[in-house]
């Protein structure tokens, strides 16, 4: 076993001596920072936990301890691995007299390599090979990222121009450091990259590192983890030529390094992060030589913990999107005294609540970090919404927060779990497969696609007919767009608002437009005439659709029924405990109507039908759903109700061809070891329906 691998088991043990700790452990294991790329973490409590820094290290060295090298490779890459990592490390006050002497503390390869210098401080040719080992730690890795432009890699070639290692030697200390760099974070990363890793390594020793990459190409590894979550690169890149003249972005990227950049861009998209770039670039003095670029300040504000899992956190990213998107792109390519944008050299343009930041540190004048800032009043509310997410309350936490960034109140976004609720609604195409029956035309709407279940179902089973998701969330649409890229789908998807669809589609342009457990969302989180819960907006919904129909064109509706005779009562019995509660704590929180109940037993209560399958609709889901689910009403109309309020609504023009309700299979299974339902002479009878099918042609 390597000797640094049995100091680093004795301090696990318990043996913490700092007497006989070597300097490159003692800085390591007395870090009170945690510093780490939040790519490599599952969650942000392992950094309260451990140290991240400690456990890579070690699995490094695990890698070295394990390949076939001579004794003065491993030795010597021991020694490089043991000090690659110390400048994210030492006490408080060591970071700051590090820092005070001048070592570059945000570059951790070239800060670690400078505590190495400091500490043997002789100049010998072996010290000197690890110290440039030190220095380009990581790099390679990095200019595949196209985080770190090629002329980074200049001193290796110097290990050869003088003398002090040949190509083949070089070669043969490159490739197995790699291996340890990469395969420490991954041994599955590692086996992914290693034909570019020894591709690079061979550009290295034959010298051949002149010319840097085409932007285009520097973009995409910058956007590598992106494009593999399905953006369409080609194509975003194709509609930014469009707006940015390629020396914009040339004399931006040219030779500097982007430190954490895609750690802290991934999430938005390439335009976002090209203005993010131009905003940089506008902001520098033209005589500073900046030389590094550090998003590490925003790659720490963009997560929080979700669940124990580390999330991006997508309120402030919605907010930063508004920012952004606000900035035109003449503004951000003009000079600096020429634009409307009145420029100061700390923060920025922005609004009362948001502004981007470019520090600077004296001691490190090549060097700016990025960052967006929140006024107190916003990381306080961003707070909040954190805070009550699963509680009735977060609902009116977000819409303040779209009050404080003037956005749209209706964009309405799940924003903390929209995944899960995606998947979710993919275990429903069963349900959906029904209404593939009633699709006529070429063209059709999907309204609310969620995760695109229904799109996959038209795709693959009317394979004649075009599918088009329009929804009201950016979070859909997102997903939706990569979903489309990664899977090599042929619908396409649209931002846009249901209650206006000929603004998106032309009017008569469409056959069929589908509204799939949709109408009650909009029912109940559209606010219409100044309130939600409004019959007015199921009409506007299915006016907009009948607007942009042709004749012979249909609306497809699938959605929540209430049960007539609406007087009629249920009695529940509660067969778990804590049920009673969740009733109270229900009627309490319902946002959509008054909730009666009257308690007639410790466990049992009568109440209104309708009432009674509100309830239990919401406790089917479970706790998790509660917040949302609290806040919409399933059924809002009676089958007799929804039948003449759609001939009202749509007039003469419209027939219905189909009309029936039935219970949605899952509710009696699912409630069948929660509560009894009984009549109220306390016979036991079924679960009313809860769906309804209603087909409407023009």
């Amino acid at each position: 076993m390597l000797s640094s691998l049995e100091l680093i088991k004795r301090y696990r043990a318990g043996d913490t001596n700092a007497a006989d700790q070597p300097k490159w452990l003692t800085y390591i294991v007395s870090a009170e920072e945690r510093i780490v790329n939040f790519e490599r973490i599952q969650s942000i409590q392992e950094l309260a936990q451990a140290n991240p820094v400690l456990d890579y290290v070690e699995r490094t060295l695990h890698v070295l301890d394990g390949l076939a090298l001579s004794f003065w490779k491993k030795d010597l890459l021991e020694e490089v691995l043991i000090w690659s990592e110390v400048a994210k490390g030492g006490t408080s006050r060591d970071r700051f007299k590090w820092q005070e002497a001048g070592i570059h503390l945000s570059v951790h390869n070239l800060g670690s390599a400078q505590l190495f210098k400091l500490d043997k401080g002789d100049i010998s040719d072996k010290s000197t090979v690890i110290h440039t080992l030190i220095y380009t730690h990581g790099l390679i890795g990095q200019t595949i990222r196209g985080e770190v432009p090629f002329k980074e890699h200049a001193p290796l070639i110097h290990l050869m121009k003088d003398n002090l290692l040949t190509a083949d030697e070089l070669r043969g200390l490159l490739l197995p450091l790699n291996q340890c760099i990469i395969a420490g974070v991954s041994e599955e990363l590692w086996h992914s990259v290693r034909n570019e890793v020894e591709s690079m390594i061979e550009q290295i020793v034959s010298d051949s590192l002149k010319k840097e990459p085409a932007i285009k190409d520097r973009l995409a590894r910058l956007r590598g983890n992106t494009i593999q979550k399905g953006e369409n690169f080609d194509a975003e890149y194709g509609k930014l030529l469009e707006e940015v003249p390629l020396e914009a972005l040339t004399s931006f990227m040219d030779g500097r390094t982007l430190w954490f950049v895609e750690a802290a861009l991934q999430e938005f998209s390439l335009e976002q992060m090209v203005k993010v770039f131009l905003i940089i670039q506008f902001s520098m003095n033209q005589a500073d030589s900046i030389q590094h670029i550090s998003f590490e300040p925003l790659m720490n504000t963009m997560y929080y913990d979700y669940k124990g899992s580390k999330k991006v956190n997508v309120y402030k990213k919605r907010m930063i999107e508004k920012y952004l998107g606000e900035l035109a792109w003449i503004d951000l390519m003009k000079d600096p005294r020429e634009s409307s944008l009145k420029f100061k050299s700390d923060a920025m343009w922005g609004n009362a609540h948001l502004k981007h930041l470019m520090d600077r540190k004296p001691q490190l004048p090549d060097t700016i970090f990025f960052n967006f800032q929140f006024s107190s009043a916003a990381e306080k509310l961003i707070e909040f919404c954190v805070e009550v997410e699963k509680s009735p309350l977060y609902e009116k936490a977000v819409l303040l927060l779209f009050d404080l960034f003037e956005l749209r109140r209706d964009a309405y976004d799940r924003f903390h779990n929209e995944e899960e609720y995606l998947a979710t609604m993919n275990q429903t195409a069963d349900y959906k497969m029904m209404m593939l029956d009633y699709v006529v035309g070429e063209r059709v709407v999907d309204i609310g696609p969620g995760g695109g279940v229904m799109l996959d179902l038209i795709e693959q089973y009317l394979p004649d007919k075009h599918p088009i998701g329009i929804d009201i969330s950016s979070n859909v649409i997102e997903a939706l767009e990569r979903k489309k890229q990664l899977e090599g789908h042929r619908w396409d998807v649209m931002k846009g608002d249901a209650l206006d669809l000929k603004q998106y589609v032309e009017p008569g342009s469409i056959d069929t437009v589908i509204f799939s457990s949709i109408l009650h969302e909009l029912y109940s989180y559209i606010p219409f005439g100044g309130k939600k819960f409004n019959h007015a907006t199921v009409a506007a919904a299915l006016r907009s659709a009948f607007d942009v129909l042709a004749p012979g064109g249909r609306i497809v509706i699938r959605d929540g029924i209430m049960t007539e005779p609406v007087e009629q009562k249920r009695t529940i019995r509660f067969l778990q405990e804590g049920t009673m509660g969740w009733l109270q704590r229900y009627a309490k929180d319902f946002a959509g109507r008054s909730i009666e109940y009257e308690v007639v037993a410790v466990d049992e209560v009568i109440m209104p039908v309708n009432d009674a399958m509100e309830f239990l609709y919401t406790y089917t889901w479970g706790e998790e759903a509660y917040v949302h689910e609290v806040q919409e009403q399933f059924g809002y109309f009676t089958p007799s109700e929804f039948t003449a309020f759609i001939l009202d609504t749509l007039g003469n023009e419209a027939k219905i061809v189909e009309n029936k309700h039935f219970l949605q299979e899952g509710y009696t299974d699912a409630l069948a070891d929660k509560v009894r339902i009984m009549d109220q002479d306390g016979n036991a009878v079924p679960l009313p329906d809860s769906t309804c099918l209603i087909v409407i042609e023009k």
